[in-house]
């Protein structure tokens, strides 16, 4: 060591500052959690929305048998696993349940009550009803076989699956917007 050079050396963190770091990182996490779980519930409303704006009134146009083909060809994209809509479908509910369950432990009042006011209008009022309801309607319409269904059959089948559908559809919609928007509250008090 030469003179005059001070040698700098940091006492080891005691416990309570262990645990303060401990806390941030956490936090830190929490704040990733939340953005991830707002952008990825934005996407699904977007998604959703999309079918209610444009998809479902564009196919509506169409006759009977068209409508029905033009649903199944639209669906099978979905249903055979395209890989970024199952990563924002199903990274929507993963991060929403993660940024929840953080929220528990690390926030406080009002910020804890609106992740999870977020989650359960997300899960119960977006989530629920595509696998109670539409997902359901969806593989029903998946198995019809046009080629051996007359003008009436068509005509039934649509009018079974279009307006409970698009019901739900709007359901699933609005309340993945409201979702999105608690969690960007939260980022705003964050």
């Amino acid at each position: 060591m030469h003179k005059g050079q001070v040698l700098n050396h940091k006492a080891p963190p005691d416990s309570a500052g262990r645990a303060r770091a401990w806390k941030d990182r956490v936090m830190t996490l929490l704040l990733v959690v939340v953005m991830l779980a707002a952008f990825l519930c934005s996407l699904v409303a977007g998604f959703l929305f999309a079918f209610a704006a444009v998809v479902m009134p564009g196919i509506a146009r169409l006759d009977d048998r068209d409508f029905i083909r033009a649903f199944q060809v639209i669906d099978r994209v979905i249903q055979n696993n395209q890989p970024l809509f199952v990563l924002v479908w199903a990274g929507s509910v993963l991060a929403l349940l993660a940024a929840a369950v953080l929220s528990v432990w690390e926030l406080r009042s009002a910020n804890r009550l609106l992740v999870i006011a977020a989650a359960l209008v997300y899960f119960l009022g977006a989530q629920l009803p595509t696998v109670r309801i539409n997902i359901p309607l969806n593989n029903e319409l998946q198995r019809l076989e046009l080629s051996k269904m007359n003008e009436a059959a068509q005509k039934r089948s649509r009018a079974d699956f279009e307006t409970r559908w698009n019901q739900w559809n709007i359901i699933r919609t609005a309340c993945s917007c409201v979702a999105s928007i608690l969690l960007l509250v939260l980022l705003l008090r964050m």
